[in-house]
């Protein structure tokens, strides 16, 4: 098993209380779901540096919401 590092945050009570709802709603952990949203930040860094852009959609054909100003 690769070596593994120990991080420890402080976080303002409106993200942590934002953070155990994700963590109550997927069944998943703290460590998870930071793991997760570090992902998806690497996602959207290389896409911006790629000239690409993050966003949602309900229909594949239309762009809802273009997520800007993450990097």
């Amino acid at each position: 098993m690769a070596e593994k590092v120990r991080l420890s945050l402080q976080l303002a009570p409106e993200l942590d209380r934002m953070l155990e709802k994700i963590v109550t709603e997927t069944g998943s952990t703290k460590t998870e779901v930071f793991r997760q949203a570090l992902a998806l930040m690497k996602v959207a860094h290389d896409a911006k540096r790629q000239g690409q852009h993050i966003g949602l959609v309900a229909d594949r054909s239309r762009l809802d919401t273009e997520i800007i100003g993450l990097l």
